[in-house]
Parts: C-alpha cells; structure tokens; sequence
C-alpha cells in the first residue's frame, strides 16, 4: 500500500541516526518515507556495522523513544513523519570488533573527549539539545511520568474476563475478552492479554515458548492498555447469509 503525502509535505525526512555500540557517534541521512522497515534497516546496517536480521531500531524525538520498527513490512514514513527525529539502532555490531586488526588503534579519554570542540557531545551542549537542554528534559520526564499514571490507571480496568476493543496504531480495531493482565518474562512495560474474537491475534497466549492463557492459534495477542478500552463490546456478526 503507498503512504500517502500530505500536500506541502516532502516525501523524505532527515533524520539522526545513532547506535547502541557509541553513544557519542550521531550523523544525519535523508530518507524516503516509502522505504519499508526491512529495506531501511538494510541501509543502516551500511550504515552502522549492526546487522539487519538482528538489529532494533527505535525512533527518538530529543531524549523521548516515540516508537520501535518492529513490523518490516510497514513503511517508514507511518513511524516517522517530520524532519528532526532520531533513529537508534541497537544491536551487537560484531563488525566493530578491531582489536583484531593489524592498525593503530586511534582513542581518546573522556577528558580529552570532553575538551574537544568539534565533537558530537559540545555539539549537543553548544545548542542546547538531547540532554543537554533542561527544560526538554523535564517536560520528556514530565510526559513519561503521567504516560506512566495512564498506563497504571487503564490497567486497574483492564480485569481478566472483561470484554473490549483494541486499537492499535496500523491494525484494524479488534474485540476480544481479556485473559491476562501483566508483566511478560524479558520484556519491559505492562500488557494485557486478549483472546481475539477472530484470528486477527499473533499467538495463541504463549510468548517465547511461556504460557500466560491458553486460546487457538492466531486468536491471542498481548498490548499495552494504552490500547485496551473495556466496555460492553459483543462479539461482531459476520453472518452475510441475509445480504442479496
């Protein structure tokens, strides 16, 4: 499916790319907005060194993580719109292993890090961005912290039995019953369980091989209760046999 460009609105974006293996290493590079996520990571595999069939790119505005690429088949430019934003990448970046290599190694210390003036970092204190800007900082700490009471305050309505819909950004509204209501083994943050009223789910209630409900396969599915809203939602009728 083409992404759609809003009139006046250029089809590329400029955006910072940074990575897991040195914080301290950030350039900026244009991008198509129809790139899918598989052929941008292909890209910043070029880019980085990490390796595209492992790496997770996520997607910053200032020191704020707007979203990760997780769909490759989805386009860049539904996680990325406007210029300004930054994509991290997180990987091993086993091609930046040279202790191996036959060359003189060229390092600094922090201190000399610190005293250079053509670095990323004086770069980003000189004009006051990322971490280096106060406010920005406080107003990001201020947002997480009520995200967080909203994370919390939909959870407590999210009880195991209850029925709902659930959107979720680039997927149709679903309905389901909740079966779990949670934290996951390896993964960070809250989620909500939904057995799926139609196979519209990822899984059958299991993640990485662990149990937290059981249902068919496809009809389970785990979200944030950002996503969840609960209510009185029967399940859908789909039964066309009275349509001429």
């Amino acid at each position: 499916m083409a992404l759609i460009t809003e009139p006046g609105k250029s089809d590329f974006i400029v955006a910072n790319v940074s990575n897991s293996h040195n914080d301290a290493v950030a350039f900026q590079v244009k991008f198509a907005k129809d790139l899918t996520v598989a052929q941008l990571k292909s890209k910043l595999e070029i880019l980085t060194g990490g390796c595209a069939g492992t790496m997770k790119v996520e997607v910053y505005k200032g020191e704020t993580c707007l979203s990760t690429l997780d769909n490759n088949d989805a386009l860049l430019g539904y996680y990325a719109n406007s210029d300004g934003l930054r994509l991290h990448v997180i990987d091993s970046f086993a091609s930046f292993s040279f202790d191996n290599a036959p060359v003189e190694k060229f390092e600094l210390t922090k201190d000399q890090y610190e005293q250079r003036t053509d670095s990323v970092r004086n770069y980003l204190k000189q004009n006051r961005l990322g971490k280096y800007n106060e406010e920005e900082m406080q107003q990001a700490e201020e947002k997480r912290r009520l995200q967080a009471e909203e994370i919390q305050k939909r959870a407590e309505l999210c009880v195991i039995g209850a029925r709902c819909e659930v959107s979720v950004p680039g997927n149709p509204t679903r309905r389901g019953t909740i079966r779990y209501n949670g934290q996951l083994e390896g993964k960070n943050g809250h989620f909500i369980g939904i057995e799926y009223d139609e196979p519209l789910g990822k899984n059958n209630g299991s993640v990485a091989g662990k149990a937290y409900f059981s249902c068919a396969p496809n009809y389970g599915g785990f979200v944030s209760p950002l996503s969840v809203t609960v209510g009185d939602f029967p399940p859908e009728d789909f039964n066309l046999d009275d349509e001429l």
